[in-house]
């Protein structure tokens, strides 16, 4: 059932279900998008996640097709509404098309990035606006272990907060956040942002489901405490999940039109996990699909968990699946799977 949550220590009040958008222009034609947003406003659901990189896999002829396609939609929509997310994309990912890389979260480009996608997005203001992925030296998207020997240069957390902060100041942001973040991350920016009377990050968008709980060693304790709250992304593992890949492994979906893209999954116990949950789900009368949302939803940490789909009968058929309640029975028999098959795909 759809309820409404704090976000964080900012003043925002946000859906516990979000609609995730990184299909737009791409898999998914703006008519069809637009149809999927008018859905999910009429279910409640007036929390929108973009980023100035979408659609997803990132490439220069669809950058920012995303958010104009978002914006097109917002400008017959009231305003004050929609809560409204994007992100600023991070350096070191090779994307020669924003901005020349870009070669750093420094403060031109933080405040070009937002120019951009306030223009695309047809608004004079977002309401959490977020770090797409950190600038420094850490392991995310798939990586597992942190490398000292990779470490680097970058803009100092200080500068990334203080043009945050402009941003705040000059009404063009309601509330920060980050993503792709560690425990680390969180506290020094919200150390900083005590020390020098800045604005405290919200919230951190991170991947959270059944086949990556790693949220839950450290992240999740550091959450609680700071009150920042946790926006779960790749809730389905990229469809795998949904059990459909279980039967035929050349199913339609992201995995097999951009096989480059979710390496993250590209791991050897991600289908013995996914069997052992399928299993459990249908021995239980679910679906995988009800399971692995009904986990997620159901996590005291979790603020809103972002969902996403190609196609309108696809949100329509997750929507459904949110609606099931997670059973205490169910909960014990996930984790004596997860000690079984921990974290697969970190």
């Amino acid at each position: 059932m759809l309820s409404r949550r704090p976000l964080g220590n900012s003043n925002l009040t946000v859906p516990s279900l979000c609609l995730g958008t990184m299909t737009f222009g791409q898999q998914t034609p703006a008519a069809d998008a637009h149809a999927q947003l008018d859905l999910a406003l009429d279910q409640g659901i007036n929390f929108i996640d973009a980023a100035e990189m979408y659609p997803v896999p990132a490439q220069a002829a669809s950058y920012g097709a995303t958010e104009t396609i978002i914006g097109d939609w917002l400008v017959r929509q009231p305003r004050d509404k929609i809560l409204l997310a994007t992100k600023v994309a991070g350096p070191a990912r090779a994307m020669d098309w924003i901005r020349g890389g870009p070669p750093a979260m420094d403060r031109a480009n933080i405040r070009a990035a937002i120019a951009g996608s306030l223009k695309r997005l047809r608004t004079d203001y977002i309401d959490l606006y977020q770090l797409h992925w950190p600038e420094r030296n850490q392991p995310m998207f798939g990586q597992w272990q942190f490398d000292p020997k990779a470490e680097r240069e970058c803009t100092p957390l200080l500068e990334q907060l203080q043009t945050l902060a402009e941003l705040v100041q000059e009404g063009k942001v309601r509330a920060i956040g980050v993503s792709n973040e560690h425990p680390w991350g969180i506290m020094e920016f919200l150390r900083l942002g005590r020390e020098h009377g800045l604005p405290l990050v919200a919230s951190v968008q991170n991947a959270y489901s059944l086949l990556n709980r790693k949220f839950e060693y450290g992240l999740d304790e550091v959450c609680w405490r700071e009150n920042v709250g946790l926006l779960a992304y790749s809730v389905l593992g990229f469809g795998h999940l949904t059990g459909k890949y279980l039967d035929n492994p050349t199913a339609p979906g992201r995995i097999n039109l951009f096989p480059q893209f979710g390496q993250r999954y590209d791991k050897p116990g991600v289908p013995l996990a996914v069997r052992a949950y399928a299993e459990l789900a249908r021995a239980h009368g679910l679906t995988p699909t009800q399971l692995a949302l009904a986990f997620v939803t159901s996590r005291p940490f979790v603020t809103s968990a972002i969902i996403g789909a190609s196609s309108l009968a696809q949100l329509r058929e997750n929507l459904e699946a949110c609606a099931q309640p997670l059973s205490p029975e169910l909960a014990v028999e996930i984790d004596r799977i997860h000690l079984l098959h921990s974290n697969p795909a970190p």
